[in-house]
């Protein structure tokens, strides 16, 4: 019965994502040399050229007009901000108010979709929360794993730091250092400090953009170090080597919870995963006895009950063997 308004409805659908697709597509060619000219400023440069650059990184920070009036509207709502953040913390060259517009596009077609081929309104609605959510727990995931990276560098970093000022560098020069020296991603946010002070930022200032775009204890302690070196004097290289060494300390116990609450992490999965591993085993072996808590308001009332409730517990053990450190 569906099947001659699937084959009339994919074809229009497709070329609908085609045709956004290859808008995207141009849209990006269009200003991917202007992403750009920030991360291949160098000294050499000339002043035109770093005039421009520095135009680029303050759109970057949320200085730039919004392009349209759709992505003017949306800039404006408050979520756009922490969006755009986590996508500075992520290392996402995108624009926040783009991407909430394109997620909330694409959920749309897809809930529209739904209801044209005659599925239900909850549904449709499951699908538009689905498509939106996924991608933001996706960037939630991808920033969580950098920052854990790039925290795990830092002792690292406060070693070559201090070395560079005991051989006689100039701050800037040791941040030079380890823009050149160290992996991503703790390379490409010196990296970025060292930029801005080439933009003419003093080097406290770009430290104090790091540490807000990072929002991290350990990064927030090392630029408060050098914030009170730099006005009061002292030995900075000794100060680093101290931090460094209390957060190689924690790093190191870190991981000991780690490995000791990862008993209690896995019976978090276990316990959400197999009352669904069960119920799809039934849906086989017994059709018509598990088909009536999909066929039936009070089966279905329950299944959404149970459902509440395993996810409920799987947080409960999740906040329990999560211990900060």
């Amino acid at each position: 019965m569906l099947s001659p308004i699937i084959f009339i409805a994919l074809p229009v659908v497709g070329s609908m994502l085609l045709v956004w697709g290859v808008f995207q597509v141009l849209m990006d060619l269009r200003t991917s040399k202007q992403r750009k000219v920030v991360d291949r400023l160098t000294e050499t440069r000339s002043r035109a050229r770093a005039n421009e650059a520095k135009e680029t990184l303050l759109r970057r920070r949320g200085g730039g007009k919004p392009e349209g009036v759709l992505d003017s509207v949306v800039s404006k709502l408050a979520v756009v901000s922490k969006v755009q953040h986590m996508l500075d913390q992520a290392d996402l060259d995108w624009s926040a108010s783009k991407m909430l517009t394109n997620v909330t596009a694409v959920a749309l077609l897809v809930g529209a979709l739904l209801l044209f081929l005659q599925f239900s309104l909850l549904t449709a609605l499951a699908a538009v929360v689905a498509v939106m959510v996924v991608p933001l727990l996706w960037l939630v995931r991808k920033r969580k794993k950098r920052i854990r990276v790039l925290v795990e560098q830092l002792p690292d970093v406060f070693d070559l730091l201090g070395q560079a000022l005991r051989a006689g560098h100039a701050l800037a020069g040791a941040i030079q250092l380890v823009s050149t020296q160290m992996p991503n991603p703790i390379a490409k946010e010196f990296g970025r400090v060292f930029q801005e002070q080439n933009l003419g930022i003093k080097v406290e200032e770009a430290l104090l953009n790091m540490a807000n775009r990072i929002d991290q204890m350990d990064v927030r302690f090392f630029v408060t170090a050098v914030l009170i070196q730099r006005q009061t004097g002292g030995d900075l290289a000794e100060i680093l080597d101290k931090i460094g060494k209390v957060i190689r300390d924690r790093v190191q116990l870190l991981g000991t919870v780690q490995a000791l609450t990862a008993e209690g992490r896995l019976s978090g999965w276990v316990l959400l995963l197999l009352p669904v591993i069960v119920f799809v085993a039934c849906l086989f072996v017994n059709p018509e006895y598990s088909k009536v808590l999909i066929n039936t308001p009070t089966g279905r009332m329950l299944l959404a009950t149970a459902a509440a409730m395993d996810l409920m517990g799987m947080a409960m053990i999740k906040k329990i063997v999560n211990i900060k450190v």
